[in-house]
């Protein structure tokens, strides 16, 4: 009997779970071991920060989703990996030992790389998480009483920049429906080399058609922006030139700011021995394996890919749901191909998949595969995105709570996008 421990329980761990206790035999364990007690639904925090959804719309409690499906479930943080020992220790004190370790805890929220950045003791908001969301609601709040300028975007070395370009036209919307709108400047501020790189360089149109979508917004918009500190009221960043030289010195005034921030891998994994790269991203073979250690696999954010393209200020290559869901089911299959003592044979792939909403409309991207050149590059808006979205958001969630791992993307989106057939 074997014992499989899935440390994290997001967009990647849960389904890794359920797949695991699909696929193998009912007398090896699963584990899932989570940080906090809850599952949320990461992609609709900005609509939280606005209240378009409330706490318990996106969220769940895990345990007795994974009870319903004989997998059991630990609430409390890892504070050390002893990888050689095969063994876990957590926060609460208690060891955890494991024949196979999957790593899908996500990132760690490197604010304390821009100095004032931050909600916790800083001057900026974010949306990574449902806690961070619902902060930025309270303030709100209070601004909506006295508005004035916004700042939103995303810091050096920002890898996820979807939701800082969902937020800006979520939040730009309900101002509108506010009547408020015309007393809020928006300033969109990245490191992105231009709009609409989204770290992948480009997809399709991506940079004309979020240029215009800005314009028609009325966000004003810094780009190549190396954000070297914040301050109550003020966002300091130096804008690059296209060889990475200062170009132009911005101080950028706002009353509330929302700037996602640099991602890093979580201490206790980025302090394991040759694991991870020098961020502490998990380095992988081509089966999602542990290059030092076998029988540690990784998905998601957690895991080390290299950024798409080099540019003038650093940016990062985002990991969007479709690229996890391969990874996740590739590691389900290669742990059971091993515990049946075959090869690993299955791989995840680095195709991006997205849907963004725009508050009353909204912009999908299919990039296949992430890197250039491609065989799909693919960029479209309209109001079906955003009903679109919504839809998913139920389906995904729906998913959670039935403990099914059926293949959303693979199944749904892309046959829906009409591009599957045009990758094969």
């Amino acid at each position: 009997m074997a014992h499989i421990v899935i440390m994290g329980a997001g967009i990647g761990g849960m389904p890794a779970a359920y797949e695991l206790r699909e696929i193998l035999p009912r007398e090896h364990r699963i584990t899932v071991i989570s940080a906090v007690d809850y599952f949320q639904f990461t992609p609709s925090n900005p609509w939280i920060a606005v209240n378009w959804r409330e706490r318990k719309d996106i969220t769940l409690k895990i345990a007795p989703l994974l009870q319903a499906k004989g997998i059991d479930f630990i609430a409390s943080p890892v504070s050390a990996i002893d990888a050689p020992g095969n063994r876990l220790t957590l926060a609460n004190g208690q060891t955890v030992d494991y024949d196979y370790l999957v790593i899908t805890t996500g990132p760690k929220l490197s604010f304390d790389e821009v100095p004032g950045a931050g909600p916790h003791g800083g001057h900026t908001h974010s949306v990574c998480t449902v806690d961070h969301a619902e902060a930025f609601w309270a303030d709100y709040q209070k601004f909506l009483e006295n508005p004035g300028p916004v700042v939103i975007g995303a810091m050096p070395g920002a890898s996820c920049f979807g939701p800082a370009y969902e937020f800006a036209f979520i939040l730009a919307t309900d101002l509108r429906r506010r009547k408020l709108r015309h007393k809020v400047p928006i300033t969109y501020v990245t490191s992105e080399p231009y709009i609409g790189h989204l770290g992948l360089g480009g997809v399709g149109d991506s940079k004309s058609m979020l240029e215009s979508e800005f314009r028609n917004n009325d966000i004003k918009w810094i780009t190549n922006a190396r954000t070297s500190r914040v301050e109550a009221g003020r966002l300091y960043t130096t804008e690059a030139d296209a060889l990475g030289n200062p170009y132009r010195e911005h101080e950028v005034p706002f009353r509330l700011a929302m700037m996602l921030p640099a991602f890093k891998g979580i201490d206790p994994v980025a302090a394991v021995p040759e694991l991870c790269n020098p961020r502490g991203f998990v380095l992988i073979d081509e089966h999602q394996r542990s290059r030092k250690y076998r029988n540690i696999y990784s998905a998601g954010v957690c895991v080390a890919i290299p950024p798409v393209e080099a540019t003038p200020v650093a940016t990062g290559a985002p990991k969007t749901g479709y690229m996890i869901e391969t990874m996740v089911s590739a590691i389900a299959h290669n742990i059971a191909a091993d515990l049946a003592g075959q090869p690993a044979t299955a791989r995840g792939t680095w195709n991006a998949i997205c849907l963004a909403d725009m508050g009353d409309t909204g912009a999908a991207f299919v990039a296949l595969p992430q890197i250039p050149p491609r065989n799909v590059n693919w960029f479209k808006k309209g109001k079906w995105v955003h009903l679109a979205k919504v839809a998913f958001e139920k389906y995904f969630l729906g998913k959670m709570r039935s403990g099914t791992s059926e293949p959303v993307y693979e199944k749904y989106v892309l046959k829906a996008l009409g591009i599957l057939r045009l990758e094969k």
